[in-house]
């Protein structure tokens, strides 16, 4: 069978949200700590890259005011969000507030925020960085992997969270 298709230089950005909704995702938390203080935001782009070298990688917007201070500081964790987690979800995919102010976190040996009853955080430190369009495509080096509790993962679909179409759309 064969499927008509049309390629454009172009896209809507509305129409380009909607049809990669259809991609289910799991929901991280990028977080870094520099002279001033933590900083993270909420991320659904991330992926294992290479088991050797062990290398990760996420996607980040570079006109966003978190991912720049963790450039500069060069290490970062990723933690994976747990489903129970939508409130951490909200404050770190939110544009407002200080997002640590009242969340229990460590620093870890890596001098980066570890969030509390997450999945499991991923330390690295910045190894390659590739502008792409609005976002950077960002290689991380593996310093060390953290199971930290077994539980559902957090999953964004059609918009929302969670695989049921019905409470996934908003």
């Amino acid at each position: 069978m064969r499927h008509e298709t049309t390629t454009t230089a172009t896209h809507d950005p509305a129409e380009l949200r909607q049809i990669m909704g259809q991609f289910a995702s799991g929901v991280t938390v990028v977080t870094g700590l520099d002279e001033d203080g933590p900083i993270g935001f909420a991320c659904q782009s991330f992926a294992s890259v290479s088991l050797d070298p062990a290398l990760v990688l996420f996607c980040a917007d570079h006109r966003g005011r978190a991912w720049p201070r963790i450039r500069r500081a060069g290490r970062f964790t990723v933690n994976v969000l747990a489903e129970s987690q939508a409130d951490v979800c909200g404050r770190f995919g939110s544009s407002r507030g200080a997002k640590f102010d009242g969340l229990d976190w460590e620093r870890s040996r890596w001098e980066t925020p570890s969030l509390h009853e997450v999945l499991v955080r991923v330390h690295a430190e910045v190894d390659t960085v590739h502008p792409a369009g609005d976002h950077d495509v960002v290689l991380g080096r593996v310093l060390e992997l953290e199971a930290v509790r077994d539980d559902r993962p957090m999953v964004f679909f059609r918009g929302g969270f969670g695989l049921d179409p019905v409470s996934a759309r908003t």
